[in-house]
């Protein structure tokens, strides 16, 4: 028996919608049906990038709403209308799931009100980090769970994006505009902190944090992330340091290390294992983890798994951003 075609719709036709775009038009389990800006110069934009989508286009959301049916709602706005956008999509009741991409939203409480909303629906919401998606990702967790690191005890990653000196503008970019929700912690370490939060299994205690500060928004920053169980986690991100990614996870009887940790679709990747009389290379080859993030939900909606990704995490993760950015604010340590 085949599996059923899941219908899919875009809100929001800017940059990352291209992967979303790509990722249904992959897959033999979707159909890209719909998508949605209040923008018609970023709709034109998107017909020029896709000539090849045939799914209807619509300035209001409302609109699309009532005239589509949808099974899945791919939120791809700018950060700061996710909470508005997501709340939307789940009062009205005409869609079966929602993946929102990172970050989930602004603050906690936009999240609490976020998770209500969908709480009182139909739907499911969960959070698009690609890499919980990745076979290597997967593996280190395999890893992990299998006791062969010993004890959990420091991570260490990065997530620098910058390729040469550029001018980080906020008119240009809404990475670097504040009112669009931009800044190294929304965009960059929002990974490194789901990753953190994800390998220790738990939420982190004590939080502190340090950032270089750009015209709007923190434009790099080093977090360390002190969890109950003793684990350490110390990120550095920035758009403005000469590109880097990778994590290693320290145990004291093994580590495991890979330097490509998040922006690596359609290329080969590699997990290395140390332990005292042992180094072993995993090797991994190309994928395209949207694609693969885009069946978890799809394997969701049919009853096969409980999400990677539930709501109440992505609540765990803004309890955390928001500690981060008082940290900033406070420079001294915030306990959660």
């Amino acid at each position: 028996m085949s599996n059923p075609i899941h219908r899919v719709a875009l809100v929001g036709t800017g940059g990352i919608s291209r992967a979303h775009t790509e990722a249904s038009l992959r897959s033999d389990r979707t159909e890209l049906v719909a998508l949605c800006d209040v923008s018609q110069d970023s709709v034109d934009r998107y017909r020029e990038r896709h000539p090849e989508v045939e799914a209807l286009a619509y300035l209001d959301m409302n609109e699309m709403l009532e005239k589509e049916e949808i099974d899945i709602a791919v939120i791809c706005t700018w950060g700061a209308f996710h909470a508005e956008v997501g709340a939307g999509l789940a009062r009205s009741n005409r869609v079966k799931a929602i993946l929102c991409e990172k970050p989930f939203t602004q603050t906690t409480r936009e999240a609490e009100h976020l998770v209500a909303a969908v709480n009182d629906s139909d739907a499911f919401i969960a959070e698009a980090f690609k890499f919980r998606h990745h076979p290597m990702h997967l593996k280190a967790r395999e890893l992990i769970d299998s006791g062969i690191l010993g004890d959990l005890m420091t991570l260490r990653s990065t997530f620098f994006t910058a390729n040469g000196r550029k001018e980080l503008d906020p008119a240009s970019n809404w990475r670097f505009n504040k009112a669009k929700g931009g800044g190294s912690i929304y965009d960059l370490a929002c990974y490194n902190i789901h990753h953190a939060r994800w390998t220790f299994g738990e939420d982190p205690a004590e939080v502190f944090a340090t950032h270089r500060p750009g015209r709007e928004v923190d434009e790099s920053a080093i977090i360390q992330l002190v969890f109950p169980s003793g684990g350490v986690a110390e990120i550095s991100v920035g758009f403005d340091t000469y590109s880097n990614q990778e994590f290693r996870i320290f145990g004291n009887e093994g580590s495991l290390h890979s330097d490509a940790a998040w922006n690596n679709e359609n290329r080969p990747t590699w997990l290395d294992h140390y332990s005292p009389n042992l180094t072993q290379r995993y090797h991994f080859p190309a994928c395209f983890q949207f694609q693969f993030q885009l069946e978890h939900m799809c394997d969701v909606l049919e009853g096969k798994t409980e999400h990677r990704i539930p709501p109440e995490n992505s609540l765990g993760q803004m309890r955390t951003i928001d500690a981060i950015y008082e940290s900033f604010e406070s420079r001294k340590a915030v306990v959660l």
